[in-house]
């Protein structure tokens, strides 16, 4: 069976997809976040199979129930959508991600690239790391061969690092390895956040930007980042600890100390077991 419905666009000129899917790798849902504003007013090109690609044990359906009577089921999808900024055709994929199938899925990602023509692959996403919500948000960049990276992000953290992997990390090896130029952006958010991090969400916009030279959409992520922001700020103040350990990160922050590889597994293993609790001990993320 098909894994995928496309519906051929037409006059693309040198298209650009940017990725980002829901899970693991995108803490406070930053990279979902910035790939809604990057899709707003777009259209569907590809609708890929969910009764194939999802557990929906795992990731069920909503279901609305109208004056007792059920009426409607929301399915979990998985879209790539043609938007346009500054006259670039911007191929955003974005929502769910799969549960099953990933070599397929990623290999099936590979065909639809060359018959679309691709360009440039973005990747998005979000990790917890020991930043303090009172500094800019890190980004760390992942690029299949020097360069390509832009907006003085570097690849890194340097050595090896061993993580979980995410069905992202399997399409970005797939694409780079077809020959289409692949880069990641990756904001760092503070492990103690719990919810939404808009302004890492905004960030990630501004690193596209950059990439394509172009001024991307960002709704209402900047105020609403503010917003968290003071909120942050109050309950820190109101907290010793807390306040202190602020204080901790932004000291490592300023003295221009980057993450080693082994503190990022600590704080990526810890949110994988918050991710676990959540979902009754289960750890795996949904």
């Amino acid at each position: 069976m098909a894994l995928y419905r496309l519906t051929e666009p037409e006059g693309l000129i040198e298209p650009v997809v940017v990725v980002a899917f829901d899970g693991w790798v995108d803490a406070g849902s930053a990279a979902t976040l910035a790939t809604t504003q990057l899709a707003v007013g777009s259209h569907v090109v590809v609708e890929f199979d969910g009764d194939q690609l999802f557990d929906y044990r795992s990731r069920r359906p909503t279901l609305e129930i109208q004056d007792g009577r059920p009426e409607r089921l929301t399915w979990p999808t998985l879209q790539l959508r043609r938007s346009r900024i500054d006259e670039r055709d911007i191929l955003v994929l974005a929502g769910a991600e799969p549960d099953f199938k990933w070599r397929r899925f990623a290999a099936d990602l590979v065909e639809i690239a060359r018959k679309l023509g691709v360009t440039q692959w973005i990747s998005l996403g979000a990790i917890p790391a020991a930043v303090p919500h009172t500094r800019s948000v890190p980004i760390l960049g992942t690029e299949s061969r020097p360069g390509l990276l832009r907006g003085e992000v570097q690849a890194g953290p340097e050595g090896l690092l061993r993580v979980p992997a995410a069905c992202i990390s399997v399409v970005d090896i797939a694409i780079s390895r077809s020959g289409v130029p692949a880069v990641g952006y990756f904001a760092q958010i503070p492990h103690y956040i719990s919810g939404e991090y808009p302004g890492a969400a905004a960030e990630l916009l501004r690193a596209v930007g950059r990439h394509l030279d172009v001024e991307p959409p960002f709704g209402a992520l900047v105020e609403e980042g503010q917003l968290l922001r003071k909120r942050l700020d109050t309950a820190a103040a109101l907290d010793e600890k807390t306040r202190t350990y602020v204080e901790r990160l932004e000291g490592m922050v300023d003295e221009s100390r980057q993450p080693a590889g082994g503190d990022l597994i600590a704080d990526i293993e810890r949110f994988l077991r918050d991710r676990g609790s959540e979902m009754g001990g289960g750890g795996r993320p949904n």
